[in-house]
């Protein structure tokens, strides 16, 4: 697809680009093949739950999730797809086979179907990732015939960044029924998790994202945040530590001004609990 810029008659001087060529809302990063859109939310977003995805209840071996990645899910149909947003696996191992990066994600190869997938809504698919959109004949099955009847995913999650809007989907008997957020969490003991909105600054942008949680509603840090917290540790325990010092110094100049060699004592400073 190509782009004709708008045939207009220029003032004098001239009209800068920006102020009469599309911007980045007229164009977005968009594959006409595809209705989602790839832009870099799609990218943030997926980033911050695969870096907190740390169930409890499983070995950090046994633990897979990705982003983006071709999920093939029918034997009879085996180049049939789903491209989730994010999905997470427990009970696989973290690199194929033991030892490579996968290319994409293939259940009758992996025997274990994912535990939970996110979608993150875009106009061109909300149809078909709210269950609205039914398949057509000979076609593919739609993300939600898949997730729900097919591989059976026990928790489907959807987030909209347009209204900060998150439906969760737990599978019943067969069928995907809406579960109500408590405290604005939903919890999933089988992975020792909890899934929810949070506020903050992830890759030092600030809005509401959808992260993962300990059952107690703690936040699981990521990386980064470990690291800050690692590092706001240090200074804390270094304040301390000269604290203890500076006291003990003021001590032993009162031990001196009442005649008293401070180094024949033993002084010590216990900072208040």
């Amino acid at each position: 697809m190509t782009f004709s810029p708008p045939q207009i008659s220029q003032s004098e001087p001239p009209l800068p680009p920006w102020e009469y060529l599309p911007t980045m809302y007229d164009l977005p990063s968009e594959n006409p093949e595809e209705k989602g859109l790839p832009d870099e939310f799609h990218f943030l977003q997926p980033l911050l739950l695969y870096l907190t995805f740390q169930p409890i209840n499983w070995p950090s071996e046994l633990v897979y999730s990705a982003a983006d990645l071709n999920l093939y899910y029918d034997l009879e149909h085996p180049l049939w797809y789903k491209r989730p947003d994010w999905f997470g696996v427990v009970g696989v191992s973290r690199l194929f086979q033991g030892r490579d990066l996968r290319l994409s994600y293939v259940t009758w190869q992996e025997k274990v179907n994912p535990f939970v997938v996110v979608e993150l809504l875009s106009p061109g698919t909300e149809d078909e990732d709210l269950g609205n959109k039914k398949s057509e004949q000979d076609k593919p099955p739609t993300k939600w015939e898949v997730y729900e009847r097919i591989l059976r995913i026990p928790y489907y999650i959807v987030f909209s960044r347009y209204t900060n809007e998150i439906r969760i989907f737990h599978l019943f008997g067969g069928h995907y029924e809406e579960v109500n957020l408590t405290n604005n969490l939903v919890e999933m003991p089988e992975l020792g998790l909890s899934l929810g909105l949070w506020e903050g600054s992830f890759r030092g942008v600030e809005k509401l994202w959808l992260r993962w949680f300990t059952p107690d509603g703690e936040l699981i840090p990521e990386p980064k945040e470990e690291a800050d917290a690692a590092t706001e540790r240090a200074i804390l325990a270094e304040q301390v530590a000269n604290e203890a010092v500076k006291k003990a110094e003021i001590l032993a100049q009162k031990l001196r001004q009442l005649g008293i060699n401070p180094d024949e004592v033993d002084i010590k400073y216990k900072p208040r609990e």
